[in-house]
């Protein structure tokens, strides 16, 4: 099926419905169960998705309601999502690591009047915000669990509504007359003011970012009987798209993996074709390859030194005569092993949603995997542009934009794009929208330029948002708001850019710490304070009263203490008192770096 085209859809649930009559009893969706693979077939899950839908409008919902979906990677959820926009409505994925707070917000926000949980144990933090919310009337469980815990609200079960609602899924699809401009889902992600924002994403939208994706997949290695391994939240735009929409349009198989403990197994289980990942676990499984070779001995890890050399000659131009007898050994020993240890027939390996360290790409590519890094924003469906083999892999870059996508350098150098993946806007926030959506055109905020090959290379970040290293997006604004609220901190800046977890800068409140000094009859010195295990407990406790009411890729695992408050005087504010981050980072970058270490 080597350069094959994706049809024209009108909306995703009619290229699904497309599909499932084309692969029929063919498996779908995988999951373990008792330690055993077991798959969903296509014509199972169309069947559940109509049933599901067929019931969510028997319980009232109507075009357009938004329903909140909270619920780790599983089978289920890829049909609730499909069943909720064959309902004429709107799907709102939420993350499972929110808190109550946040699903308050997001329930509010978007005036979700209905909300599927997986389990009891992520209803404890979604149930009392439903409940006080002024929208939400039902709750529907897909696993059992207490029907007290919906409180007053409606309580359904996942699976009794399939089975009390049998319906032929062809119906179904001919009632799905949405058209691609209508809105498929909203998708919060962080603001830089701190309160999440609702991405309006069409339906549009992510079928531009199919086609696209599909078309490299058919140009650059050839559309076959493709297999995903999901690992990365579906709340997450970059795999709600990337992770379960594209395989759909191929019509290809789903597995969900079982957790980052296990995902090395996983792999060599399920023999994925493409893997959709963010950089940091491309960093994990390079430390553990590496450990691995070196324990075969000092002939291997030489094999592995020599093969990353080469790679990195390679990608710098190209390997050298002398070079080429050992490229054939390596290609002939040790990238076999490799290759195997990723079940032995992936095509590619797609990191986004943070960037990359080019020496990441490089290390892969030279061990015989190829590695695409792409650029795009959940307000773009999110692929923007994407590397391919056809268009030279350079890996500082985040290759050319996906087809049907207009990029343009700002005179600031701000990236800017348009085209019909470009969101409608934000749910309820005009003065964001306004903001960012400028004659058609949206302000990523991201800094970059176009090389002569028209690939798009990222210099710098405009906007505040810290990207961590999971692709994750932490608005400091809001985390650092919440801290210098405590009585114990005056001033703020959170750092983890590209990090595991968050880290912190605080400058403690001078008032506050002559009171603690004079009541435990310690000296007020600076410099000796800082190394008090008393004074920083303390300190720390505040920090922990701030997580508590914080996700957990909020939290703020580390902190130091500034050498002197940040001021207008010393260049870490500015006139307007916002702090400077990146001449913080230039004076505590090195200290900050430290706290990861070890």
């Amino acid at each position: 099926m080597k350069n094959r085209q994706l049809e024209h859809f009108d909306n995703l649930v009619s290229m699904f419905f497309t599909r499932a009559r084309d692969k029929g009893d063919a498996p779908f969706l995988w999951a373990k169960q008792d330690g055993k693979w077991v798959s969903t077939s296509w014509a199972e899950a169309a069947r559940q998705v109509a049933s599901l839908a067929t019931a969510l409008q028997a319980l009232g919902l109507r075009r357009g309601d938004r329903v909140m979906l909270v619920a780790e990677n599983r089978p289920e959820w890829c049909i609730s999502d499909l069943a909720i926009m064959a309902a004429g409505c709107v799907t709102v994925p939420t993350y499972t690591t929110n808190t109550e707070r946040d699903h308050v917000h997001i329930i509010e926000n978007s005036g979700a009047c209905a909300v599927i949980v997986s389990n009891a144990k992520l209803a404890r933090a979604l149930m009392p915000a439903a409940v006080r919310s002024s929208s939400a009337r039902m709750v529907i469980a897909i696993d059992e669990m207490r029907a007290s815990q919906s409180g007053s609200m409606e309580y359904h079960q996942w699976h009794q509504l399939i089975a009390d609602h049998p319906t032929d899924p062809d119906a179904v699809a001919a009632r799905c007359t949405f058209r691609r401009e209508d809105m498929a889902c909203i998708i919060y992600t962080s603001g830089t003011g701190g309160a999440p924002r609702g991405v309006m994403q069409h339906h549009g939208a992510i079928l531009h970012n199919c086609e696209g994706c599909c078309t490299i997949i058919s140009e650059d290695f050839g559309w076959d009987d493709e297999v995903f391994l999901s690992f990365l939240p579906l709340s997450h735009a970059y795999e709600h798209t990337g992770g379960q929409h594209f395989p759909i349009s191929l019509g290809a198989q789903i597995y969900y993996s079982e957790g980052l403990e296990k995902l090395a197994s996983n792999i060599e289980e399920t023999r994925p074709t493409i893997m959709v990942v963010v950089p940091r676990l491309f960093e994990v499984l390079r430390t553990r390859i590496t450990k691995a070779i070196e324990k075969q001995g000092n002939f291997q890890k030489r094999m592995l030194e020599r093969a990353v050399a080469i790679g990195a000659k390679k990608a710098a131009g190209g390997v050298p005569l002398k070079d080429k007898p050992m490229e054939l050994v390596i290609n002939a020993t040790l990238k076999p092993k490799i290759a195997k240890r990723f079940g032995g027939r992936i095509k590619a390996m797609v990191s986004g949603g943070a960037p990359l360290n080019p020496e990441v790409g490089i290390f892969f590519d030279s061990l015989g995997l190829t590695f695409l890094q792409g650029y795009g924003q959940t307000e773009a469906a999110p692929v923007i542009s994407c590397n391919r083999p056809s268009a030279g892999l350079k890996h500082d870059t985040v290759g050319p934009p996906m087809k049907g996508v207009e990029v343009h350098i700002a005179d600031d150098g701000e990236i800017l794009v348009r085209g019909e993946l470009v969101m409608h806007g934000y749910w309820r926030n005009e003065e964001e929208t306004d903001r960012v959506l400028r004659n058609g055109w949206l302000h990523t905020g991201d800094i970059g330029q176009i090389d002569n090959q028209g690939r798009i290379q990222i210099t710098d970040r405009k906007k505040d948002i810290i990207v961590n290293d999971k692709g994750d997006n932490i608005a400091p604004q809001k985390v650092e708001g919440m801290l210098t609220l405590q009585p114990e901190i005056m001033q703020a800046m959170i750092y983890g850019d590209r990090k595991p977890y968050m880290t912190a800068v605080l400058v403690p409140d001078p008032e506050w710490t002559q009171e603690w000094c004079a009541a435990t009859g310690t000296p007020n010195d600076p410099a000796a304070l800082a190394e008090d295990r008393e004074y920083r407990a303390t300190l720390n406790r505040a920090v922990e009263r701030v997580n508590k009411e914080l996700s957990q890729i909020e939290r703020i695992r580390r902190f130091i203490l500034a050498d002197e408050p940040f001021a207008i005087e010393n260049q870490q504010l500015t006139p307007s008192l916002k702090i400077r981050r990146h001449v913080l980072r230039e004076v505590y970058g090195e200290r900050l770096t430290a706290l990861y270490r070890g």
